[in-house]
C-alpha cells in the first residue's frame, strides 16, 4: 500500500491510496497528518484508518506527477515542525566511498571514518531489547528544505558540489503523549555537496545543509529486507551515469530499531505534533565515480517497490561575494 498527497485539478490538496494499480482519494483528508492522527486518535494502524474511510474517486497518479502537482508524501502546516535528519557509514558497502573522502596518509592508521563503520559492523544490529552502538548522525534543517518530487533542488552559491545521495527515509509523527509513530518508507535524495565534505570531514555538518527530496509515494508497512533500486544522472535527456543502490536491513551495518532508538533517544525529537524524516544512508554516489554534476541536470532514483520514481532537476544559485551582515539591536 502506498499513499501520496496530490494538489487536484481545482487546486484543493488531497490524499490519494494506491494498492496494485488502482489508485483512488481518500474521503475527508486533505493532509497525511491528518489521516494519521485520526488513526492515533482510534487507536488503530493507518491502514485500518485508510480501510475504514472507504474509497473516494479514482486518480491518475502519473498523470499528476507529469502535471507538477504531486507533493511531498508528508509534510507540515509549520515546516519548522518538520525536521530532516539522517544517518551515515550505515550501509556494508558505504565505508569505502567516504573512507577514500577522508584517507590519511599513512595507510594503517584507520580514518575514522573506517573507525565508526568498524563499531557498525560489531555493535550496530543488537538483540532484541538490546541497545547498539550510536551511528553517525546529522542535521539537514527543516520543512522549508523539504523539496517536493518533481521540482529543483536548488545547491547554493557557495557550494562546491550538488551531488545526488539515493536513500530510503522513514517517516515520523510523534503523537500527544511524545510517542513517536513511523508511518512508512519512501525513497529520499538526500542531497549533499561531497566536495565540502571531502576537503575536510569536520565540514560534514555544512556538506549537509542543503535541501533534499523524497516521495512521492510512501509505502506503509514493513522495510523490505533487499531493497534494490537504480540511481541514474540525465543530461540534455541522456543517462550519463547510471548504477544500482541497495538498502534494506540485509545490506545494512545497523539495524532499524537501533538507528531509531538512536535518534528518538533525544527528548528534543519526541515533541509532539512534530514530523521527522530520517535518512538511512547510501554506498552509491555518482560523486564516487568522478561525475561532477551541473545545473540543468536532473536526477533519478527508483525503486518498484517504493512506487513512483523520485525526480528532481538541479538549479544554482548566483555566487555571492558579499559576506552577510548581520544588525544589531
Amino acid at each position: 500500500m502506498f499513499l501520496s498527497q496530490l494538489k487536484l485539478a481545482d487546486g484543493n490538496r488531497a490524499v490519494a491510496v494506491r494498492e496494485d494499480e488502482a489508485a483512488y482519494l481518500i474521503p475527508g483528508v486533505a493532509t497525511t497528518l491528518e489521516l494519521a492522527e485520526a488513526a492515533i486518535a482510534s487507536g488503530h494502524s493507518l491502514r485500518a484508518e485508510i480501510k475504514a474511510r472507504g474509497q473516494g474517486d479514482p486518480v491518475d497518479l502519473a498523470a499528476a506527477l507529469a502535471e507538477g502537482r504531486m507533493l511531498l508524501p508528508v509534510d507540515h502546516a509549520d515546516p519548522a515542525h518538520l525536521h530532516l535528519t539522517g544517518t551515515g557509514l550505515t550501509h556494508l558497502g558505504s565505508a569505502a566511498t567516504r573512507n577514500s573522502m577522508h584517507k590519511k596518509a599513512d595507510p594503517d592508521d584507520l580514518t575514522d571514518s573506517m573507525k565508526m563503520f568498524r563499531m557498525g559492523l560489531e555493535g550496530g544490529k543488537p538483540g532484541q531489547g538490546a541497545i547498539g552502538v550510536q551511528p553517525e548522525w546529522f542535521w539537514k534543517g527543516n520543512g522549508y528544505a523539504a523539496v517536493a518530487p518533481g521540482t529543483d533542488l536548488t545547491s547554493p552559491g557557495f557550494a562546491l558540489d550538488a551531488g545526488e545521495e539515493p536513500e530510503i527515509a522513514g517517516i515520523y509523527l510523534i503523537a500527544a503523549d511524545g510517542r513517536p509513530f513511523r508511518l512508512g518508507f519512501a525513497l529520499a535524495n538526500e542531497f549533499s555537496d561531497h566536495v565540502t565534505e571531502r576537503g575536510n570531514y569536520l565540514w560534514l555538518a555544512h556538506s549537509k545543509l542543503r535541501p533534499a527530496s523524497f516521495g512521492p509515494e510512501m509505502l506503509v508497512g514493513d522495510l523490505p529486507q533487499h531493497v534494490e533500486g537504480t540511481s541514474r544522472v540525465i543530461r540534455d535527456g541522456a543517462v550519463i551515469w547510471e548504477k544500482p543502490f541497495l538498502s534494506g536491513e540485509a545490506n545494512m551495518s545497523h539495524s532499524l530499531s537501533n538507528l531509531e532508538h538512536h535518534h528518538f533517544k533525544y527528548a528534543l525529537f519526541r515533541q509532539p505534533g512534530d514530523v521527522h524524516v530520517h535518512f538511512f544512508g547510501t554506498a552509491t554516489l555518482s560523486f564516487a565515480d568522478g561525475i561532477a554534476v551541473q545545473p540543468g541536470d536532473s536526477f533519478e532514483i527508483a525503486c518498484p517497490a517504493f512506487g513512483l520514481p523520485l525526480r528532481n532537476g538541479l538549479t544554482q544559485q548566483p555566487h555571492e561575494t558579499t559576506p552577510v551582515a548581520v544588525a544589531a539591536l
